[in-house]
This record gives structure tokens, sequence and C-alpha cells, in this order.
């Protein structure tokens, strides 16, 4: 399946149906009056976050979508039936911004959000609407109005709780594949990996999170250098990042400075996120080399950084295990912050717990 996450659509809803002008003719019954129906109503277009899903190229092949016109009213006082809603179906994720791409309209971030796009237009009047004692003969009915439309852009960031950064080869994909079940693909040239990767890392019964492997960075990269920053918005929803950096280069600290660089330059809140520093691929260096270089990232990231090697697994499980610990500290503030915001006031002042 391809990867796509971000696309133009076009979106209109459905127009009302036109009124009805008609009047009752039976046997017998004479000066039966006016009996046209109003009617119905157009389709509404709503966007919805739905399971399953993990990419917009669904929305590359078809970018219109218009919604269906309302029945026409009819007469004995008969109302055309109202069209059927029209639903666009995204990944969880998903943002959706007016056609300047920078005006949000909404963000998707739970299953089962439902956003209104365009209203559909109602249906006209039939010339029962107009009937009055100076009129009983009305031949006026209105039509139905006209739908919605407009041009949106869809934005799709992954939903994960942990990140992977780092430069073009420094092992970010060996390291995804070494902790989840997931296949990226690896070798041993610079950017391998052109679109975002998932995996489920599992620890146990209950205790797992989602691991997002992203295309690697390089100097420039806020500029267009590379693949350029397009692909860092999958990142922004991680609780934590781990910041791989390649121990076979020569230049550890410049690697790193180096990313920190473009996630400032990047915005969106990167550059204060919670970070793990990792030296990777110790498998091929020596011990002297290994307390080198890990003294020169310690002083570059003012922090202790992890040593590991996805490749042959050392140090991975005590990285899986941070990267954990604070993805479940994450959660429980959420959890506790979304039961806070459900209090009802008096529950607030009471004090009130569940």
């Amino acid at each position: 399946m391809k990867f796509l996450d971000q696309c133009k659509v076009y979106v209109k809803s459905g127009a009302g149906g036109d009124g009805c002008v008609s009047f009752r003719r039976e046997k017998f019954i004479p000066f039966g009056g006016p009996d046209g129906g109003d009617g119905g109503r157009g389709a509404d277009v709503y966007i919805e976050a739905v399971d399953g899903l993990n990419t917009l190229i669904d929305y590359r092949y078809l970018q219109h979508y218009k919604g269906d016109r309302g029945v026409h009213g009819m007469g004995a006082n008969r109302t055309g039936a109202d069209a059927e809603t029209l639903v666009l179906k995204v990944p969880v994720g998903t943002q959706v911004f007016e056609e300047d791409q920078e005006t949000l309209i909404a963000d998707l971030d739970r299953l089962g959000d439902r956003v209104l796009l365009a209203k559909g237009g109602t249906g006209g009047w039939g010339n029962t609407r107009f009937k009055s004692s100076t009129n009983q003969a009305p031949r006026r009915f209105n039509p139905g109005h006209d739908g919605e439309e407009r041009w949106i852009w869809l934005r799709l960031k992954l939903i994960a709780d942990a990140g992977l950064l780092g430069m073009p080869n420094a092992g970010k994909s060996t390291f995804l594949g070494a902790v989840s079940a997931a296949k990226p693909k690896i070798a041993d040239y610079p950017f391998t990996t052109l679109v975002p990767n998932l995996g489920v890392v599992s620890l146990g019964i209950g205790a797992s999170f989602v691991l997002a492997d992203i295309p690697g960075l390089i100097e420039g990269a806020a500029e267009g250098a590379g693949v350029g920053t397009r692909f860092l918005g999958h990142v922004e929803r991680c609780s934590v990042l781990l910041h791989l950096v390649d121990g076979t280069q020569d230049d550890v600290a410049g690697a790193y400075k180096t990313i920190r660089k473009e996630l400032k330059k990047y915005g969106g809140g990167l550059y204060e996120k919670k970070e793990i520093v990792a030296l990777n691929k110790i498998d091929a260096l020596s011990e002297e080399e290994i307390a080198e270089k890990s003294a020169a990232l310690k002083k570059a990231c003012k922090k202790t950084p992890l040593l590991l090697s996805g490749a042959t697994g050392k140090g991975v499980p005590e990285t899986v295990k941070k990267l954990y610990q604070i993805v479940s500290e994450d959660r429980r503030a959420q959890r506790e912050a979304q039961i806070e915001a459900e209090k009802t006031p008096e529950q607030k002042e009471e004090g009130w717990s569940p």
C-alpha cells in the first residue's frame, strides 16, 4: 500500500429539492385546493476518523465529493425524501485545513471524531405553504437552496506514543525492526526510509506502545534539504522521542546538534518534547571509542546517553523500558486531565473522585 499523508479535496453538499405546485383533484371534491409538498433536504458532507486506515491514498485518485440533491416535493402534500449523508472516512490523526493550508478546521485525533464540512441545502416550499384566505389557489413554490462547497486540505499525523529521530543511517529502522513486528526497509545507504513506519512494541500483556520511525534528517532540512521536515509532523503527538546517534561517525556531538537545530527551526513543540539520547551501533566500536564518543555526546546533550546496538540487541530492552515508562506517565496524566475535565461544577466543589 502506498503512503500518502497530504492531499487536497473538493467537497460540495447536496442542494435541497424544489417545492411542488399541485392541486387536489378527486371525484366529488370540487375546489380541492393546493396540495404541493416541500422538497427534501440535500446531503450533508461529514468527515470521520475510522479504524483500520493509516494513509490518505484513497483521496489521491478521487478528489471531488458531491452530496446528492434532496428529492423534489410531490402532490398530495408529500414531502420529498432527504438525501443520504455523505461521509469521508480518514485515519485517526488527520487534520483538516482550509484551502490556505493554515486555518485549522478540525483535528480528528480520536477514533469516531466526526465534523461537518458542508451543510446540505434546505428543501423549497410547495404551494400548500402559500395558501391563505385571500389566495386560495397559489401557484407559487420555492426552489431548493444550493449546497455549500469548499476546497480543503487533509494532513495526516500518525498517532504514535514514541518517535525515532536521527540522521540517515543512524539505525532507526533496524531498531524498529528489533523491538516490533514491523518490517521496514533496511539497507546500507542513506535515505533508505522514505515514508514513516509504525510498529507496536510489546512488553507483555497489557503493556505496549506504538513506535514511529520517520525518514532521517540532515543539515538544512528546514530549508528542504534531503526529504525536508514534512514527516516531522508524524512525531508531534508522541510522548517521547528516541534520538539515535550513529556511533560509527566521527563527530557524534555535531550530528546530535544538527538534529536539535532542525527541530528548533521546525517548531511544533518538538524541541521541548521529552527526549532519550542513545549512542547506536556500539557493536562496531572498541571500548575506548565507546567511552570517547559517549563522553562527547554527553557533553553535547547534557545527559548520559544510552548505549545500544539495534543489530545485536545490546541495550535495547533497557531503552524500551525507559520509553514505556515515559509513555505510561503521559497516558496517566492524560487520563487524569480527562476525568477532571468531565467533572461537573458540583463535583469539583465537593472534591469528588471516581
